[in-house]
């Protein structure tokens, strides 16, 4: 399916410019997760699902369980629960009540996501493609009946509470909504062409900037998630009202004709001028969803205001903010960013939704500049605190991801607030539009796994790359590159900054990576042919990890990662020791061991520790040191495993940051003064345990 679209952005400020262009042809098919091919600030662009093919391997798998089980189940707790069926009274098809709470919608909206994306999969077989189109179809005609003819969508908000709609803007979650329903839609049309859900979306969207804006009725996105969708679909559509209206939003000028508080500001990261913030605050979710509709919009811009926040606000995330998972978020109370360093292990909210919104917001930020910090930073998210969101049977989710754990249960098949399961679930089935991207110059290799790129580079000439690899237990890549004809261009791959080194080899001939280093990707710029290939070896040892000191929950303690992956200790592993008693020995060096047959497959870090013979609980409140030094221990082999398989056998105490014994503690961890480079206002996790022993 085929049209022209002229696409004109107006603009009300002054460095704002966007010109009136003429689109051209735009073919559903060629449309990538985000569709940047007119966006000319972008570095990088976006390759269809359609163009890649995962073969055996890490994400396959994880991807298949998505497909077979999560989509399925999920499916049927929807409608066990009522979401279904809110919109289906609407339309008389049903008389029951309305069931959840007041963000269900976007529930239902985010697992037509998701398998609108299976569809578009090539691993997705033909008799799943046919059930979940039919599944989608069936589920917008009920969402088109309960439309209203203004466009207006909203099952909490429609029939008797129809009189509040737009006037508890703080709590209603309705752009949250409709931003859902727009994501969902666009994914539908880029899986199939069909218009049946995004004529609806830009309905209810045209409503949206028709009704509210600066000279008309004040809106406020209390949830984050509309800029991003109004974004996409101006990319998707050409309308330019979508664009202004992304703008209208983010310049907060709505905060006195809403009576808006300062905590309310805060925690929803709305309602302020977006440029005018400095550090992440408030609602984890809500400011990462924000914060990657800011860069799509700077994305399409170019206002140079938004980039500087975007940069200070990145920088505050990864420099103080974000777990070594990629999880964010420290605190239960509001689903919110702690202050800086604030980052405990045991209360570690560190919700499914935040992990996978970083993934997003990254995945711009590289598709932006072309840096290899931001994929950095998406690997280490999407290996360990987006996928310990979904069990490997892939019908339990984790909604909190703790760094420690004294045994509760993490995973359910089903929460009131149901946002994290559909979430993952779209992610993992988009996953093969972020593996290549193109640019310029030639294409990016972003994520390893075994796969096939058919697709193109930017002057057309037709290219094929085949990756074959056992990543992320083996740093060995090979990749055959077959280009339509003879053509100049570069071939980049991610040398990924876990990495202390890099080989690499074009036609077996050794690549010299002198004046590069990790977290950087490796140009390889020739007259590339038929029968090429490309060697890359990463060293991939354990390695033992240790936070900023002013992160007291880590004082004093390692944490285990190889490769992309951060591992955890598991009580149930430990030879009936019991994590609490429990240090590692740091003058002996961690050892990889492979296991097939545990946890789907996996490789274990096994390192050497010692277990108090008594156990610390029964030791004393208070005692001298010399007793505590000297007490009996015993040596013991520690077994991790990967932290995203944690408690897929049984619920068990588990931890990943691991107290050293203290003869084992490097100058590095020399005890530092009381006031010295303590935050103020720290907050102590209870699973804190002092270094000086044993």
């Amino acid at each position: 399916m085929k049209q022209a679209v002229a696409i004109c952005a107006a603009a009300a400020s002054a460095f704002l410019s966007v010109q009136c262009r003429a689109a051209g042809p735009q073919d559903w098919e060629q449309q990538g997760i985000v569709y940047l091919y007119h966006s000319v600030n972008a570095r990088l662009h976006t390759v269809p699902i359609q163009a890649v093919h995962l073969g055996d391997g890490f994400w396959t798998s994880r991807r298949s369980v998505t497909t077979e089980r999560s989509l399925p189940t999920m499916l049927q707790l929807l409608e066990e629960h009522g979401e279904i069926d809110n919109f289906r009274r609407l339309s008389g098809k049903k008389n029951v009540p309305r069931k959840g709470p007041v963000y269900t919608d976007s529930d239902v909206y985010k697992w037509i996501e998701a398998a609108s994306w299976a569809i578009a999969s090539n691993e997705t077989s033909a008799s799943d493609k046919q059930k979940f189109r039919s599944e989608i179809e069936s589920l917008t005609a009920d969402i088109v009946a309960a439309q209203e003819p203004s466009g207006y969508l909203d099952t909490y908000y429609q029939g008797d509470k129809a009189h509040l709609r737009f006037t508890e803007m703080t709590r209603s979650h309705e752009g949250y909504c409709l931003g859902h329903l727009i994501q969902a839609a666009i994914a539908y049309y880029r899986a199939t062409g069909s218009r049946a859900l995004l004529d609806p979306a830009v309905k209810y969207a045209s409503f949206l900037v028709d009704n509210f804006g600066p000279t008309k009725r004040p809106f406020l996105t209390g949830h984050p998630e509309l800029e991003m969708a109004l974004v996409e679909l101006y990319r998707t559509t050409g309308d330019g009202r979508y664009l202004d209206f992304v703008r209208y939003v983010f310049s907060g000028v709505e905060r006195d004709r809403l009576k808006l508080k300062d905590s309310e500001v805060r925690y929803m990261f709305s309602g302020k001028p977006f440029t005018s913030r400095t550090e992440f605050e408030g609602h984890a979710v809500r400011a990462l969803y924000a914060s990657s509709g800011a860069t799509d919009y700077f994305t399409e811009t170019g206002d140079p205001a938004y980039k500087k926040t975007i940069d200070l606000l990145w920088t505050d995330l990864t420099t103080r903010k974000m777990y070594i998972t990629g999880g964010v978020g420290s605190r239960s109370n509001g689903e919110s960013f702690g202050d800086p360093y604030e980052l405990p292990s045991l209360e570690a909210y560190a919700e499914t939704c935040a992990a996978v919104a970083n993934v997003m917001w990254n995945y711009r930020l590289w598709l932006l500049t072309g840096d290899a910090s931001y994929a950095d930073v998406l690997e280490r998210a999407l290996y360990n605190g987006v996928n310990s969101g979904m069990s490997l049977s892939g019908t339990l989710y984790c909604y909190r991801n703790p760094l420690a754990s004294n045994g509760e249960r993490l995973r359910n098949p089903w929460y009131d607030t149901d946002c994290c399961p559909p979430n993952v679930e779209r992610l993992f089935e988009s996953l093969p539009g972020y593996f290549y991207a193109t640019g310029r110059s030639g294409v990016y290799v972003n994520l390893y796994q075994n796969s096939d790129l058919d697709w193109h580079l930017e002057d057309g000439t037709a290219l094929k790359l085949s990756q074959s690899t056992n990543y992320p237990w083996s740093g060995d890549v090979h990749i055959d590159v077959e280009p339509g004809r003879p053509s100049d261009f570069t071939v980049f791959l991610r040398w990924p900054a876990w990495a202390p080194a890099a080989q690499v080899e074009v036609n077996g001939e050794a690549v010299p990576v002198n004046n590069l280093q990790p977290g950087s990707f490796i140009p390889l710029t020739r007259r590339w042919k038929h029968g090429d290939s490309i060697s890359l070896t990463l060293p991939m040892q354990p390695t033992e990890m240790v936070a900023n000191p002013r992160v007291t929950d880590d004082y004093g303690r390692v944490a285990i990662a190889r490769g992309p992956l951060v591992y955890a200790l598991e009580q149930i592993d430990q030879s009936g020791a019991s994590l609490a008693d429990l240090f590692i020995r740091t003058s002996a060096s961690p050892v990889a061991e492979a296991k097939k047959e545990l946890l789907g497959g996996v490789t274990v870090v096994k390192v050497q520790g010692l277990a108090a013979e008594k156990p610390v609980v029964q030791e004393p409140l208070y005692q001298p040191l010399s007793v505590a030094v000297s007490r009996p221990k015993r040596t013991l082999t520690l077994t991790l495993i990967p932290y995203y398989a944690m408690e897929n056998r049984e619920p068990t105490p588990m931890e990943v940051w691991i107290p050293i014994a203290r003869f084992d503690t490097s100058a590095a961890m020399t005890p530092r003064s009381a006031t010295e480079g303590s935050p103020r206002d720290a907050h102590v996790s209870s699973a804190n345990r002092t270094v000086l022993v044993p």
